[in-house]
């Protein structure tokens, strides 16, 4: 029992020192740009596996240095509730819940009988309902795994970051960061990768069109013809006026 007892003790001590880590690692942040995050180095090292060289293209630029236009399109496509929330949009993340309650309801209703052939399982689409905070404690931090653990470990991130920078410096690392592309890395580099000019020279359906892609980037990467980019960019284009930036 004593064993066991200090084994949780140590486990205890390893969790809160992790926490710790995070917290100056934050701290850092509010000063310091970071240098990578978890998600690119990952990304770095899969694309070096695949393809036997390094592809990693990011330029960090000053946040006054990015399109006003990206970041309202960013906003009004990822979070429109940004500068309002603590990191967590609740509301966004019942209904993501209530939503993929509903696809599991309905996956386990097209299962086949007992006497029926067995038919190719569709998985139900699972909706997310993270901020743009939670995405960026995810990037920064922590692997793709899905569980209980790192979902938790996720929103004390998100707390963190939203109570050691302010919202500029969020979005500011957020931009600098986030993946658009294989390879592609940030809002300069992205700018430059698809429009061949900088961040600060984007229009503003250049801009929606870099936000539509966020949630796939590697698919609209290599279908840029896509009828759904150019549609879904002029809905967000037409939003962007009523969004507001930190």
């Amino acid at each position: 029992m004593r064993t066991l007892l200090r084994w949780a003790g140590l486990l205890l001590l390893a969790l809160l020192a992790l926490q710790l880590f995070f917290v100056l690692r934050i701290a850092t942040m509010a000063v310091i740009a970071p240098q990578s995050t978890a998600f690119e180095r990952s990304e770095a090292w899969r694309i070096a596996r695949d393809r036997g060289t390094l592809r990693w293209s990011q330029q960090w630029v000053d946040y006054r240095q990015i399109s006003d236009h990206l970041k309202r399109a960013v906003l009004s496509s990822e979070d429109d509730g940004f500068v309002h929330h603590d990191g967590v949009d609740w509301d966004a993340v019942e209904k993501a819940w209530q939503k993929n309650n509903q696809a599991e309801q309905r996956a386990a209703a097209r299962k086949p009988g007992p006497n029926a052939a067995p038919a190719p399982a569709k998985p139900p689409k699972v909706v997310g309902g993270s901020t743009i905070t939670q995405q960026l404690a995810k990037n920064l931090f922590l692997s793709g795994e899905r569980t209980l653990v790192r979902k938790g470990q996720e929103f004390v991130l998100t707390l963190l970051l939203e109570a050691l920078l302010s919202k500029q410096r969020i979005l500011e690392i957020y931009l600098n960061s986030v993946e658009w592309g294989e390879g592609v890395f940030g809002a300069e580099a992205a700018a430059r990768h698809y429009f061949r000019k900088p961040a600060s020279a984007l229009s503003p359906l250049e801009a929606a069109r870099l936000a539509v892609m966020l949630p796939r980037p590697r698919y609209f990467e290599k279908l840029p013809n896509s009828s759904y980019l150019a549609e879904r960019s002029a809905v967000i284009a037409a939003r962007m006026g009523g969004a507001q930036l930190p």
